[in-house]
């Protein structure tokens, strides 16, 4: 598979760039390189709502069985914003079928994610909290650019919930057990420069210098045999990801009882009347 995209004759027009938009999230697919973009596309602040997440599965898996493709970006079309996480509707007055049905879908976009043979890089283009934080912590690099106003963190316990098992696991992963202990009890959100510092990110770039800097990063990544680089990624993520698999049911379960509870309905609720009220 590797090494494709070398062999063309040097005489062949460029293979077209290949597109297909859903509502959410604009893919495009550039068949000679082999690295395709997903654009989050979801204002006011690209949440990631159930048919965000559905439509995200769905792209990924396209590009997964597109042999073409050898790596993904993933970044924001909507201003000064990756994903602002979760979608708090899909978790406040509904029914306990739909916080299943959600909950799966949040554990399906983390499963196939971090499993991607697909080299992932997030080009983080605005804050990025919570859910937002979970999907660039899931790619295998971060570049995020520098701007004093944007945030990135697993911020749950600020809105009275609790990060799951796997959400730490990867934190943990990316930036040891004291920083992520620390991090996720206050439910920290960091400046991008203090992010950069202790590793959430791995590096910090103007916003003008994001694209050019990110396919640098892709074409290192993509220099090495791919089957050299997914075997290793693969054994260094599976116990993580099994981890979720073994206990995928009881994890869905435990979600709804939690977010079912009076009081985290109440938290919810007061969390959305205060995002009203700062419109």
């Amino acid at each position: 598979v590797w090494g494709r995209a070398a062999r063309q004759p040097p005489s062949l027009p460029l293979t077209p760039c290949r597109s297909f938009s859903n509502n959410k999230i604009q893919v495009e697919l550039d068949e000679s390189s082999g690295i395709a973009t997903m654009k989050f596309k979801s204002p006011p602040v690209n949440s990631l709502s159930l048919d965000f997440l559905t439509e995200f599965c769905i792209s990924l898996e396209k590009l997964e069985n597109d042999r073409a493709c050898r790596a993904v970006i993933l970044t924001s079309a909507v201003p000064r914003v990756f994903s602002s996480g979760l979608d708090i509707t899909e978790m406040c007055g509904k029914s306990t079928e739909h916080y299943a049905t959600f909950w799966r879908a949040v554990q399906e976009m983390w499963l196939r994610l971090y499993s991607s043979n697909m080299m992932t890089v997030a080009a983080i283009n605005g804050s990025s909290p919570a859910g937002g934080c979970l999907i660039a912590l899931t790619c295998d690099y971060r570049i995020m650019v520098e701007n004093p106003k944007f945030v990135i963190g697993l911020n749950e316990t600020q809105l009275g919930i609790v990060a799951p098992f796997w959400f730490k696991d990867t934190f943990v992963n990316t930036v040891g057990h004291r920083i992520a202990e620390r991090s996720l009890q206050l439910g920290s959100l960091h400046s991008a420069s203090e992010a950069h510092k202790f590793g959430l990110v791995d590096e910090l770039v103007p916003e003008e210098k994001l694209q050019e800097k990110t396919m640098a990063v892709v074409a290192q990544w993509l220099a090495i045999p791919d089957h050299a680089r997914q075997l290793t990624k693969s054994m260094m993520r599976k116990a993580v990801l099994d981890r979720l698999v073994a206990h995928r049911e009881e994890d869905i379960q435990n979600f709804v009882s939690f977010v079912s509870k009076e009081s985290i309905q109440k938290s919810l609720r007061i969390y959305m009347e205060m995002l009203k009220k700062k419109k």
